[in-house]
């Protein structure tokens, strides 16, 4: 199904040219859960696809292995699996009752992470417009496993509070991360430290791209002028975003600042006495 916001809003224009694409026609193989536990069922379906610009992108379904699952929430449901071999995470878009649009949006939204690498970016390895037993689901993606601890467990976890020395070096890491998403014309419009991965190695990596946006080369907002009011946390969004003023790699850095802070002090934004 093609996407109802063009594809070349959310992706460069140099992707590789159009091949044979592949239907989603083989299920996945669960190992632990039935139809009825919440997990992707083998239901038969009628194909759904990406664009050809994607074409080398598709999923290969016979290769797919579902373990377990690792969390769900507004966004849809997250799990372990592998596929070709590696492990990796594999997640379900949900359809939003609400709004399709939205999750449909976001759903293309992810995919601007598609031709990004880098050490301190999740990165996704593959895509389908479609997910076996779930008709309504805007899509799939498989992405780069890098555990299950993210950045908030870590902070408001039970482990000691993070050490001058820690917190530069995550600071680092995540800068890093943002210099070259911007370096690559994309901006992620939702970081904190619930979207930032602990990988092994103690690594912090981005993830999470279903708010960003990709930006212009001549003047750097957002190529798509008419989302800058979707998706987002409140708590980590800039004061220009919230009110409606264009879409600019400006945001992330207000963002990282309150991840930062909440890094060195251990507290929540805004949770402080309320001021009539």
């Amino acid at each position: 199904m093609p996407s109802p916001i063009p594809v070349e809003r959310f992706l460069p224009r140099d992707l590789s040219p159009s091949i044979d694409l592949r239907p989603c026609s083989s299920p996945l193989e669960l190992s632990r859960y039935k139809s009825g536990d919440g997990a992707p069922s083998a239901a038969a379906r009628p194909p759904r696809r990406l664009p050809p610009r994607l074409a080398w992108y598709s999923i290969d379904w016979e290769q797919v292995r579902v373990l377990e699952p690792l969390g769900s929430g507004g966004f849809g449901s997250v799990y372990r699996a592998t596929y070709r071999g590696q492990t990796v995470a594999l997640k379900k878009v949900k359809r939003s009752s609400k709004n399709r649009l939205a999750s449909r949006q976001s759903f293309w939204a992810e995919l601007n992470a598609a031709r990004l690498c880098h050490p301190h970016v999740i990165r996704v390895l593959a895509a389908s417009a479609s997910c076996p037993g779930d008709t309504g689901s805007p899509g799939t993606i498989i992405m780069e496993y890098a555990g299950s601890c993210t950045l908030h467990r870590r902070i408001y976890g039970r482990s000691p509070p993070l050490g001058k020395h820690c917190c530069l070096r995550y600071a680092r890491h995540i800068t890093d991360g943002l210099r070259f998403l911007h370096r690559g014309g994309v901006v992620h419009l939702d970081l904190k430290p619930a979207n930032v991965l602990l990988a092994p190695g103690d690594l912090c990596k981005i993830g999470d791209f279903g708010c960003s946006q990709m930006l212009r080369e001549h003047d750097g907002e957002a190529c798509n002028t008419q989302l800058r009011h979707l998706g987002g946390t409140y708590t980590h969004r800039a004061p220009e975003l919230l009110r409606g003023e264009p879409v600019t790699a400006k945001g992330d850095i207000y963002s990282f600042a309150v991840t930062l802070w909440q890094m060195v002090t251990r507290e929540l934004p805004y949770t402080g006495d309320r001021q009539c």
